[in-house]
C-alpha cells in the first residue's frame, strides 16, 4: 500500500471527494483505509454498557486505496508515492518534489 496510518491523505473520487484527513487505520488485505471525517455512514446500535442510550451513530467507514492521494509534506498538494532504497532502507518519496516522507 502507498500510504499508512497516520498519513495526511486527499479523496480523489467518490462522494466525498476534495476531502482532506488523517488514515486512522488501514486493512492491507482488503485494500482499504479509514480516513478521519471522511465516508461517514449512520450504525444502528443497540444499548450495551459502553453506550447505555443507543440509537443512531455515525462513524466512519472505510474507502478502497485507490480513491486517495497522499498530501505531499512539503507543497501540501496530492501527489504520487515513489521508493528508493538510501542508506540501505527503503523509503517512501513524494514524486512531485523528491521528498522523503516520514
Amino acid at each position: 500500500m502507498h500510504v499508512k496510518k497516520g498519513d495526511k491523505v486527499k479523496v480523489i473520487s467518490g462522494k466525498d471527494k476534495g476531502k482532506t484527513g488523517v488514515i486512522l487505520s488501514s486493512f492491507p488485505k482488503k485494500d482499504r483505509v479509514l480516513v478521519e471525517g471522511v465516508n461517514i455512514v449512520k450504525k444502528h446500535t443497540k444499548p450495551n454498557q459502553a453506550n447505555q442510550q443507543g440509537g443512531i451513530v455515525s462513524q466512519e467507514a472505510a474507502i478502497h486505496v485507490s480513491n486517495v492521494m497522499l498530501i505531499d509534506p512539503k507543497t501540501g498538494e496530492p501527489t504520487r508515492v515513489g521508493s528508493k532504497v538510501e542508506d540501505g532502507k527503503k523509503v517512501r518519496v513524494a514524486k512531485k518534489t523528491g521528498e522523503i516522507i516520514k
